[in-house]
């Protein structure tokens, strides 16, 4: 069996999609299959398997923090070439050009097509995005659903955004997974943060839906606080002047599995999320949580383990004031701790999901 996987972009972007992808292909290749990962040329495609690098613009992502690689003639004919020599097709997010010409394509040739659906709507600050989001979900998501043959959805409250409750069409719920010899709460802990001050800890890219604004407010509130940032993106927390905020730039997985077991919490307050990873990665390391509302209902067994804030973009303020008021809550008990990593290391597999999914595809 010869499987497409695509994407986006490829994990060294340093998104959470893309990172999902790159942790399926290789499980998936590990199980026996063959793949070949087709996703923009704009960063480093990886080595350690076949991949196709489609030659893309991205002019949107600069300008509004929404990234929306759009391939060129040479990249379509490429991604039409290796939609024929394959099986079947996985593509990631019903809304990005490239998912949307995959489904397209695999139709025209037959092709058998899983979507696995990470995000519903998002909530922009704007009106006028958030306008453009609810057309493109009812113009795009809804109907890209609609066409593949198997669906998948990585969060609870994104199905029941996109599909309803009772589901208008059968569906597939499935976690990803986490990588267990990195993410425990076993190994060392971060070197070189700032000591003195409980540390929240941000992971994510550093772009507006992921609650920068909020996060900046939060931390100008708290100036008890410690602040450490690890991401990338078109915003800098290093030009905000607060002396508690420390930029720490992108980090490997080892790393991040440091900085989980040295925080006092994982602070996460975007919008328009699924199940971020890097809220099960830190559940993982024992790191409570807080998260925009309703993403901690995404997984409802988890549910019991996390926070949610009620976040709004236009109100960065009181989103802010109501999440500082969290910060004094008391947290998780030691044990509890240890008990939600143990849980949350039995209950999330990369190699479960994979293995999920490649059933999916026989079927």
């Amino acid at each position: 069996m010869h499987i497409l996987m695509v994407s986006h972009f490829f994990e060294s972007h340093l998104g959470g999609i893309e990172r999902v992808a790159g942790h399926l292909s290789r499980q998936m290749i590990a199980a026996g299959a063959e793949l070949t990962w087709a996703a923009s040329a704009q960063d480093e495609a990886p080595t350690d398997m076949p991949a196709i690098a489609l030659p893309c613009i991205n002019p949107t992502e600069k300008l509004t923090g929404l990234p929306m690689p759009i391939p060129g003639p040479g990249g379509m004919t490429a991604l039409w070439r290796a939609v024929g020599r394959a099986d079947a097709v996985v593509v990631h997010d019903a809304l990005y050009v490239t998912s949307i010409l995959a489904l397209v394509m695999a139709r025209m040739r037959g092709r058998p097509v899983v979507l696995i659906q990470h995000i519903a709507g998002i909530p922009f600050a704007s009106a006028l995005m958030r306008a453009l989001m609810a057309l493109a979900n009812a113009m795009v998501t809804r109907p890209m659903l609609s066409a593949a043959d198997e669906v998948v959805f990585i969060s609870d409250t994104v199905r029941r955004d996109l599909l309803g409750d009772p589901a208008r069409r059968d569906y597939t719920l499935l976690f990803n997974g986490v990588d267990g010899e990195v993410f425990s709460r076993l190994g060392p802990a971060a070197d070189g943060l700032p000591g003195g001050k409980r540390r929240v800890l941000f992971v994510g890219r550093f772009v507006e839906k992921k609650g920068l604004s909020i996060l900046r407010a939060v931390a100008a509130l708290r100036p008890d606080i410690t602040f450490v940032l690890a991401g990338a993106g078109p915003i800098r927390p290093s030009s905000w002047g607060l002396a508690n905020v420390h930029d720490l730039g992108p980090q490997t997985p080892a790393q991040l599995a440091a900085l989980y077991r040295s925080a006092d919490c994982l602070l996460l307050p975007s919008v328009g999320e699924g199940f971020p990873l890097v809220i099960q990665e830190a559940m993982a390391c024992g790191l409570p949580v807080i998260c925009g509302a309703p993403t901690h209902l995404a997984d409802p067994e988890a549910a019991r383990w996390l926070r949610g804030a009620q976040v709004d973009l236009g109100d960065p303020a009181g989103s802010a004031a109501r999440i500082a008021a969290m910060l004094n809550a008391p947290g998780l008990t030691l044990p509890e701790r240890a008990s939600m990593a143990a849980w949350a290391g039995a209950r999330y597999s990369w190699r479960g999901m994979a293995g999920s999914i490649l059933a999916l595809i026989k079927d």
